[in-house]
């Protein structure tokens, strides 16, 4: 039997390797289940070593995964899991054990739940908190074609830290369908420690006997003057909310049973076997207590360390890091923060649950009171920021592109509206590779610029964004946004402190005189490599680096189009942004009545999926060769064989 610490290099997993779908587990015995949950964890640890991807949230969830799969009978019953981080051993018990080797790698199978990839994963879910809303329409679409499967939604209790969460139990509770939300609490204690006492209340409040006399007894105060109903309904539901902390998921109408100890299969089969075959109208809340990076002693040590990993080694843990050859953009933008806070005690820093992934752990180091985690909650940090701004401080929301979506309405109605002065530094814009596309940060040049008094830059290196940075904390007279990629800058000399920026000021990187390339953000070092791909072919090229997607630099522009052949604007972006912009503006100069030939590059119309951040740039199209073979065949000229060649080689 493998033990749940798996050093071994040859695994030994004899259970698993029978089951082929979870259908396979239903008729194994309690036994059995701990056994496979044993060899299931080593499989999960053996898998991410090798490929890399989320681990500890995955390693929490190995009980609770097999006894689901065990009780449920899914794909007919729906389980539904919250971000998906925790979903590996899910794919592997439902018949993607051997392509476990592709995972997050293009082609191959995605990190998180997708519809597209398996019947067993009914909802997508690369962002958090989504879990209960999704679960409870399909609960409610059940009800209303007459079915009667199970739903079942498992979410973190990092995720019950956005209001969307409440908001969905709020109108489970008054809708009265059956719905069974799993909480997954492997980070905070929510309630008192779980143990046999715990474990025996659970069966005992989950069971039919118990369900089918609090019913009568509901039904009897229902029959009783009204003041003495109420009271007996509230005396009941506090008592089992001072035994079992429940009281809060009682008030929002849903019945809690637990907290159970999600990594103990013989108290979780019995509790979920009961909630399965209950007869009570309604939706059920089962509190998981677990551990993240369970079995697995350095996840156990250190779960932010081991969330997310690189391929590492089973034994030590240790990780492989690729040498950086630059600083990261995500530590510039800490670094450049940092220096203009230490001048400046106006300055505060706010995150959405991600103080690694932006760099503001660092902050919070060097500035513990002026930096607020606040959960996963961007719609709350959003205006958190706002009215920080009122009161004349200069908050910095360090939310990722992809994530500050989630929170659209608070930036146009509780900022832009008000033309306050919040600062938004997004991380992660453009492609980001092995995160797929729920992760993206394809849509913010579209999304922020469309909005009055935004200023929107974007970063072509790292020296760029410490510029960036500073032209932020200096800009006062309404919001203000810098975007900026994931990954490392060009290795460019930094100073201690940026220099400001002049508001709508681009700059020319090189002098041409046939065609002008126009850059906005990291693609300028494509450019210019694009540039002497076209000076090889005699056609001189201008590259200028816009700087600013609004305000535009129109006497940049102006002067790109008054003496070149062809403008090419390039930005890593959906369509609608930088490249919009600039087409609006030509349009209406009358420029393009002389002439000119206009092309915009920018992300095609389509979700590109996980692969290499530089494998989606070739997908979109957005390379150097790419660059280059527009401007050539804007000029009417074909394209060359050996351009050709080396875009299908790249």
């Amino acid at each position: 039997m493998t033990t749940s610490t798996p050093n071994a290099a040859i695994l030994s997993t004899p259970l698993l390797d029978r089951i082929t779908a979870p259908s396979d587990l239903r008729n194994l015995s309690i036994e059995q289940l701990t056994q496979l949950a044993n060899e299931l964890r080593a499989e999960t640890i053996h898998s991410v070593s090798r490929t890399g991807g989320h681990l500890g949230a995955g390693l929490g969830v190995v009980e609770l995964t097999v006894a689901v799969h065990h009780v449920f009978d899914t794909p007919d019953d729906r389980l539904i899991w919250d971000v998906g981080h925790q979903c590996y051993p899910h794919k592997i018990l439902t018949g993607r054990r051997g392509q476990m080797s592709t995972i997050r790698q293009k082609g191959g199978l995605s990190g998180f739940t997708l519809r597209t990839e398996s019947p067993h994963d009914p909802f997508g879910a690369g962002h958090s908190s989504t879990t209960i809303s999704a679960g409870l329409g399909m609960a409610v679409a059940r009800d209303l074609a007459g079915r009667n499967n199970h739903v079942i939604a498992v979410i973190g209790d990092g995720a019950m830290s956005a209001g969307m969460a409440y908001e969905a139990m709020n109108n489970a509770g008054s809708l009265k369908s059956r719905l069974i939300v799993i909480l997954n609490d492997n980070d905070m204690s929510i309630a008192p420690p779980v143990g046999a006492m715990s474990a025996y209340l659970s069966r005992l409040l989950s069971s039919k006997s118990y369900l089918t006399l609090r019913q009568a007894m509901k039904q009897i105060a229902h029959h009783l003057p009204r003041s003495l109903g109420v009271a007996a309904r509230r005396a009941e539901e506090y008592t089992r909310g001072m035994v079992t902390g429940g009281t809060l998921f009682e008030e929002l109408g849903l019945y809690y049973v637990g907290p159970i100890d999600g990594h103990n299969i013989e108290h979780l089969v019995p509790v979920l076997r009961n909630v399965r075959d209950s007869e009570a109208e309604g939706p059920f809340l089962i509190h998981v207590v677990t551990q993240k990076g369970r079995g697995y002693p350095p996840a156990e040590a250190a779960a932010d360390k081991f969330h997310g990993v690189t391929k590492f080694d089973v034994v030590s843990g240790a990780q492989a890091k690729a040498v950086a050859k630059a600083p990261a953009y995500t530590g510039v933008f800490a670094k450049a923060l940092m220096a203009e806070a230490a001048v400046d005690d106006k300055i505060v820093a706010i995150n959405a649950a991600m103080p690694s992934g932006t760099g503001l752990d660092k902050f919070a180091e060097k500035f513990p009171d002026r930096c607020f985690d606040v959960g996963i909650a961007e719609q709350h940090a959003v205006t958190f920021a706002a009215g920080l701004a009122t009161e004349g401080y200069k908050p910095f929301c360090a939310i990722y592109s992809t994530f500050l979506q989630r929170a659209y309405d608070q930036v146009v109605h509780d900022v832009a509206v008000q033309n306050l002065p919040v600062r938004f530094a997004l991380d992660r814009a453009g492609y980001v590779g092995a995160d797929g596309a729920t992760h993206q940060g394809s849509f913010d040049l579209a999304y922020l610029g469309c909005l009055p008094n935004f200023v929107i830059m974007a970063a072509a290196d790292e020296l760029e964004l410490m510029h960036m940075v500073a032209t932020a904390a200096g800009h006062g007279s309404g919001p203000i946004a810098v975007r900026y990629p994931r990954g490392e800058g060009v290795g460019l000399e930094l100073p201690v402190r940026g220099t400001p920026l002049v508001i709508g000021k681009g700059r020319v990187v090189r002098e041409g005189t046939k065609v002008a390339l126009l850059s906005l953000g990291t693609r300028l070092a494509e450019c210019l490599k694009a540039a002497d791909e076209l000076a090889a072919r005699g056609l001189s090229t201008t590259v200028a680096d816009a700087r600013f997607a609004k305000p535009l630099d129109s006497d940049l522009i102006n002067q790109l189009a008054d003496h070149h052949e062809v403008l090419v604007t390039v930005e890593e972006g959906s369509a609608g942004g930088f490249g919009a912009a600039v087409l609006h503006h030509l349009a209406w100069s009358g420029r393009l009545d002389r002439g000119l030939k206009v092309r915009t590059m920018t992300m095609p119309d389509a979700f590109i999926e996980h692969a290499k951040p530089e494998e989606q740039l070739v997908t979109a199209g957005l390379t150097s060769l790419h660059i280059a073979a527009t401007v050539v065949g804007a000029l009417g000229r074909e394209i060359d064989s050996h351009l050709a060649q080396a875009i299908v080689r790249a």
